[in-house]
């Protein structure tokens, strides 16, 4: 079989080809407004544009969100829900939604997930990782310091980190160890 080495050529982007873009990508990716704006400037800038107006990927986005095809804030809830059950925390949170452009309100909800569900996410990520009370064989002075710059890695509250890092195999944590 032979394989053509050159690329077939792509037209440019008009009005309806980057509507049609925009629909397939918000239908395929929970998204926000600035990560749509993005990719859909993104296109523009690699296929190119067949219309003498520049395509206005501002108002095309505002038009996604007025139809709910765009929600900043459902979209940070869902990312605050991933992280918790992966076991990140509040800090990594806060750096994704200010990655995905999300302020003011629409980050409101997402943040009351991970700040109030501290403990469960700091609890998913140290049985992830085999640390503190879910660790197989007492940890070495070095690897609890390798052990408390992952937790820090991935958004925890220092004191969290230490308790869970600190704490013995056969420790039972809960929500009061992290009260005092």
């Amino acid at each position: 079989m032979r394989y053509n080495s050159q690329k077939k050529e792509i037209p440019p982007l008009n009005s309806s080809k980057l509507r049609a873009l925009a629909l397939h990508y918000v239908g395929k990716y929970a998204t926000s407004r600035k990560k749509l704006k993005q990719y859909l400037e993104r296109k523009v800038r690699e296929r190119g544009w067949d219309e003498s107006e520049r395509p206005d990927i501002e108002a095309l986005v505002e038009e996604f969100a007025s139809r709910s095809y765009v929600d900043d804030a459902v979209f940070a809830a869902s990312k605050a829900r991933s992280l918790l059950n992966r076991g990140y925390g509040l800090k990594r949170l806060e750096q994704d939604i200010y990655a995905s452009g999300i302020e003011g309100e629409d980050q409101t909800e997402a943040l009351a997930i991970l700040r109030d569900n501290q403990w469960q996410a700091a609890d998913n990520f140290a049985r992830k990782k085999h640390i503190g009370p879910y660790a197989k064989e007492p940890a070495s002075r070095e690897k609890k310091q390798k052990q408390l710059g992952a937790f820090l890695r991935a958004g925890h509250d220092i004191k969290i980190a230490q308790k869970f890092v600190q704490a013995d195999s056969d420790d039972i944590m809960d929500w009061d160890d992290f009260t005092d």
